[in-house]
């Protein structure tokens, strides 16, 4: 079997089918409050339901069109299109099951300086960075660990052990590229 230079490993995602239906009823439950009971200008009805369904689409919908991509030479985690991770492997100290417990969504535990990904408890795996990072989408808070989830941890654990057993080997000390040594 040829190796794939993208393999993609979906996510859980019960919860985001949870808060999108909870989105969708508070969304339909707003209009129907505008249109009828406050007898809203059609317009702001219309501007309202596009800002809500801007909203839904992408707090909603997206991330269950997502899914984690494992490359050559990254890691990328996704969740939906306001997150997205990229980690070369070189930076990954260490990728390894998880037992503890994890919320869901994204978020940040700053104390421990670890970020959930997560979108079920089930196949959840912790990665390990070799120099904390900051991430916007979490407020800037800086982590050095994150965990995440996939429907398959194993097959995401053989994968991930290929593609950093492919990786040349770090020389510590080497001639600089640009004869500056």
């Amino acid at each position: 079997m040829p190796s794939q230079k993208r393999r993609e490993f979906p996510y859980g995602h019960g919860f985001f089918v949870q808060r999108l239906l909870l989105l969708l009823a508070l969304v339909v439950f707003a209009l129907i409050v505008l249109g009828l009971q406050l007898a809203a200008p059609p317009g702001w009805v219309a501007g309202i339901a596009v800002l809500f369904g801007a909203f839904t689409l992408v707090w909603g919908i997206s991330p269950l069109l997502t899914n984690h991509w494992l490359t050559t030479s990254r890691l990328i985690l996704r969740q939906g299109w306001y997150f997205r991770g990229a980690f070369p492997l070189r930076e990954i100290e260490s990728v390894s099951k998880f037992d503890g417990d994890a919320p869901l969504g994204l978020r940040a535990q700053v104390g421990k300086r670890r970020l959930f990904v997560t979108g079920s408890k089930v196949g959840l795996l912790a990665l390990k960075l070799r120099t904390p990072r900051r991430f916007w989408a979490v407020l800037g808070a800086e982590v050095d660990e994150v965990v995440f989830d996939v429907d398959s941890q194993t097959a995401f654990l053989e994968t991930f052990g290929g593609r950093m057993s492919s990786l040349a080997p770090v020389e510590a000390k080497r001639p600089d590229p640009y004869l500056r040594d």
